[in-house]
């Protein structure tokens, strides 16, 4: 059981006048929001050790980015952890790992992007965490999730998941698993990127859902929170996933696939956004290659939710039966449409 009172006092806050209460919608960490005099102060984090082996490695690259931002550029909002009454960045406690952040007044997220003015503005946020840190060396960073991104290791693992999952579930799931194999162009696409020195490396957020863009009241982006993930990486990750989870109106949890489409004017924001901080620092290779990026992470999500379902939901888990076959199926269908739309996006962007 956590003991807050515990860990407030090991942030030098007194827990007879700050009160913590559970907090958001994340499904990594446990949050806690604490107040005082029912006022927002600060966001309390317990770390999920289980999915970030290394707390530490997280810790280092918020210091490392902390650093050069203060030096290059000191007006960019930056959601630096606070250290502890021993100087630390975070504390532990009975094997757990906590951090805490100021909280940002007049800020608010949201879960599900509704308007393409949101993801204007979502994609503008998360280009401009890459744009201010480009001259940062991609090598003082660590990897917080190893092979997090890595389409063709994800690709291996559903190959192998083919030849030693569930019987069961192999034999009646093989149409999908033939339009999974019928896609690996995806994957050698990927591998020619990772060889061409026109697509660089850089400091990348890795998880560029909208609910990790913080609001204000004027319903303008003002910074990206959760960088847990940051870490080196190509632009098709922070690019793609937002078209992942941003241009359908159905999330990847929804079976009816009638429900799943492409909403071609949040496709156009989100480039808009992104080029708005990120265009000049991308090769025209780059460029070329923003269609694809949401082809490459809509791809990888579809194999690691079905080689989960091969390998009776391991990873993820499932609420119902069949619910990581439910998920890839959406995904597939959601790769699907986009395909449909390909030609039309390339020309609109």
């Amino acid at each position: 059981m956590v003991n807050i009172d515990k860990i407030l006092r090991s942030f030098d806050l007194d827990p007879a006048i700050y009160h913590a209460k559970t907090f958001g919608s994340g499904l990594i960490h446990s949050t806690y929001l604490v107040t005082l005099a029912d006022e927002p102060r600060y966001i309390l984090q317990q770390v999920n050790h289980h999915v970030f082996r290394k707390p530490e490695d997280i810790a280092h690259n918020l210091r490392i980015i902390g650093n050069f931002l203060k030096v290059n550029q000191p007006d960019y909002t930056f959601t630096n952890p606070i250290t502890d009454k021993e100087g630390q960045d975070y504390v532990m406690d009975d094997g757990n790992y906590y951090r805490l952040y100021a909280f940002v007044p007049g800020t608010h997220t949201i879960d599900l992007c509704t308007k393409p003015e949101q993801a204007y503005e979502a994609a503008f946020q998360f280009g401009k965490f890459t744009s201010v840190l480009t001259d940062l060396r991609t090598d003082m960073l660590r990897y917080t999730i190893p092979g997090f991104h890595d389409l063709i290791n994800r690709y291996n693992q559903f190959l192998e998941a083919l030849q030693k999952g569930d019987p069961g579930r192999i034999a009646s799931t093989k149409e999908l698993a033939q339009r999974m194999l019928d896609r690996n162009s995806i994957v050698d696409r990927y591998q020619h990127i990772q060889n061409d020195p026109y697509f660089k490396k850089r400091v990348t957020h890795h998880d560029t859902k909208i609910s990790n863009v913080l609001f204000n009241d004027s319903h303008k982006g003002v910074c990206v929170i959760d960088l847990d993930t940051v870490m080196p990486g190509y632009f098709i990750s922070d690019l793609g996933d937002m078209i992942r989870t941003y241009v359908s109106p159905a999330s990847e949890e929804e079976p009816d696939l009638e429900m799943i489409m492409i909403r071609k004017d949040f496709v156009k924001a989100i480039f808009q956004g992104y080029s708005d901080q990120m265009g000049g620092n991308l090769s025209e290779k780059e460029r070329s290659s923003f269609v694809y990026s949401g082809k490459f992470m809509i791809y990888m999500q579809a194999l690691r939710f079905y080689t989960d379902h091969l390998n009776m939901d391991v990873y993820y888990g499932a609420k119902y039966e069949n619910h990581n076959l439910v998920r890839a199926n959406n995904q597939i269908r959601l790769l699907t449409e986009l395909e449909l739309v390909e030609k039309e996006l390339n020309r609109l962007v």
